[in-house]
C-alpha cells in the first residue's frame, strides 16, 4: 500500500506511475476524493463529540425542566455522534480498499510491457553446439537418461505439471539449495526454514492476491493460502513489529516449498521441469531503512550473480519494465540463464525493491533516532531454486549424455565431477 501522504502531496508522481505500468491513474483522483471525505467526516464527528462532552457538563449543573431538555439534547447528539463515527469508519475502509488496488509506485524502471525490458549486462557466451558436433538435448532428455527428474510418475501421483526429482536430480536440487544457503549466510544472512501455509492477511499485505490471484492455491476449508515463494512468509515474519535497524538490515534467508497454479500459461514450458506447480527455492528477504533500499538491492543482484558464477552459467541481467513489475515491486531486477535448446534467455531468479508497499500493509516499522516510528522497506531475491537444474543440465551437457558438475557445486555433491547416464 503506498502513501496516502504522497498521493495528497505529489498525486502526479502516482499517476506518472500508474501510466508507466499500464494501469488506471484514475485511482489516484478516487482516492484523493475518498480521503478528502474520510478527513470531514472524521473532523466533524470530533467536533461533535467535543459538544456532547460540553453538553455532559451542562447537564451535570442543570435542575429540573432544564435538565430534562439537555438530557434530551444529550441523547439526540449520542446519536448524531455515533452515526458520524460510523461515517468516518466506513470512509477509511472505503480509502483502504481503494489504496490497496494502486500498485507501488516505480522507481527508475523502463516504461513499457513485459517486451521493454533493458537488458542491463550480459555475462559468459552461450556454447556453440553445431562446432562442437552434436545437438544439445533438453533437460527431461538429460535429465531421464541420467535416472533424475521423473515426470510420468509425477503426473500418475498427482497429475499434470508435477515430477519426481530422483537420484542425482534430488541429490542436486539439494546442492544448490545448500549452496545458497551457505551463501545467504555469508552475507549476514539469518535462515529460516518458513511455514508454507499462511493467512489471507499475509498473503494479501504481500501483494499477491492482486490481478494474479487466480495463480495462488487456496484451502477453503482452513481459510489458508499455499505460498508461492518464503517472501510471504518472510514479509509476515515482522507484521505489526517496531524492529531495531540501527545495526544495518535485518536479512533472512526462507528455505521453502513453493506452489503455484501457472493458470494462463497453458502450452508454455510444460515440458519438464521449467513451470510446474511445486518446487523448492532459498530466498533472501530483508527489512531495511528507506534510504538503504536501493543499495541493498544492488546487493541482492551481486548476490544473484555470484552464485549464477557459482554453477558456471551465461546469463544477462534485466532491468523489468514498469508494465511487467508486480504490484508490490517498485523496481525488479531479472538473471536470465541461456537455454541452449530452446535458444533464449529463461529466467532463474529475480531480485525486487518493494520500497515501503509491503512493510506499510503489514504494520512493520522501525524506531527513528528521534524517537518517532516509521515504516520500513523490504527487499526480495532468490538465490537458488529447482528451476536451475534445466539450464545447469542443457549447459554442461556432453555428446554421450553425461553433465558435467560445475565446480562450485562439487563440494556439495561429494567431489562428484561428472554425471554419468
Amino acid at each position: 500500500m503506498i502513501d496516502v501522504r504522497l498521493l495528497r502531496e505529489n498525486p502526479d508522481v502516482v499517476r506518472t506511475s500508474q501510466l508507466a505500468r499500464g494501469a488506471d491513474p484514475t485511482l489516484v483522483d478516487l482516492v484523493l476524493d475518498l480521503d478528502a471525505r474520510r478527513r470531514s467526516a472524521l473532523a466533524d464527528f470530533e467536533a461533535l463529540r467535543a459538544e456532547q462532552k460540553l453538553l455532559g457538563k451542562e447537564v451535570a449543573q442543570a435542575k429540573g425542566d432544564e435538565k430534562q431538555a439537555l438530557l434530551a439534547r444529550t441523547k439526540e447528539m449520542a446519536a448524531q455522534v455515533k452515526q458520524r463515527q460510523a461515517d468516518a469508519s466506513a470512509a477509511q475502509v472505503e480509502l483502504d480498499e481503494t489504496l490497496y488496488r494502486i500498485d507501488n509506485v516505480v522507481v527508475g524502471a523502463p516504461a513499457g510491457g513485459a517486451d521493454d525490458y533493458v537488458v542491463v549486462k550480459q555475462v559468459g557466451t552461450p556454447r556453440d553446439f553445431t562446432a562442437e558436433g552434436f545437438a544439445p538435448a533438453d533437460h527431461l532428455a538429460l535429465g531421464e537418461g541420467l535416472r533424475a527428474i521423473d515426470t510420468a510418475r509425477g503426473a500418475k501421483v498427482s497429475g499434470t505439471r508435477f515430477y519426481f526429482l530422483t537420484g542425482i536430480g534430488a541429490r542436486l536440487e539439494l546442492a544448490i539449495l545448500n549452496a545458497a544457503m551457505d551463501q545467504a549466510l555469508v552475507n549476514g544472512f539469518t535462515p529460516l526454514i518458513t511455514p508454507t501455509l499462511v493467512k489471507p492477511e499475509t498473503m494479501r499485505g504481500t501483494g499477491f492476491l492482486g490481478e494474479h490471484a487466480d495463480e495462488v492455491y487456496r484451502l477453503e476449508k482452513d481459510d489458508l493460502y499455499l505460498v508461492g515463494t518464503s517472501e510471504v512468509a518472510l514479509a509476515g515474519y515482522h507484521a505489526d513489529e517496531i524492529i531495531d535497524l540501527s545495526d544495518g538490515p535485518l536479512r533472512y534467508a526462507g528455505w521453502s516449498a513453493c506452489y503455484r497454479r501457472e493458470a494462463g500459461s497453458a502450452g508454455r514450458d510444460t515440458r519438464g521441469i521449467i513451470r510446474v506447480h511445486q518446487f523448492h527455492k532459498v530466498e533472501m528477504f530483508s527489512y531495511a531503512r528507506i534510504e538503504d533500499a536501493a543499495a541493498e538491492h544492488e546487493r541482492f543482484l551481486a548476490w544473484e550473480e555470484n552464485m549464477l558464477a557459482l554453477v558456471d552459467l551465461p546469463y544477462r541481467v534485466v532491468d523489468t519494465a514498469a508494465g511487467d513489475l508486480g504490484s508490490s515491486a517498485a523496481r525488479k531486477f531479472d538473471c536470465e540463464a541461456w537455454l541452449p535448446t530452446q535458444e533464449r534467455w529463461m529466467e532463474v531468479t529475480s531480485t525486487s525493491n518493494c520500497t515501503t508497499f509491503q512493510a506499510r500493509r503489514l504494520g512493520t516499522r522501525e524506531r527513528t533516532e528521534a524517537g518517532d516510528t516509521r515504516t520500513v522497506a523490504t527487499i526480495n531475491g532468490t538465490l537458488g531454486t529447482t528451476r536451475w537444474i534445466v539450464a545447469l543440465l542443457e549447459n554442461h551437457q556432453q555428446a554421450d549424455g553425461s553433465v558435467i558438475v560445475p565446480a562450485g557445486l562439487r563440494p556439495y555433491l561429494g567431489g562428484l565431477e561428472v554425471l554419468e547416464p
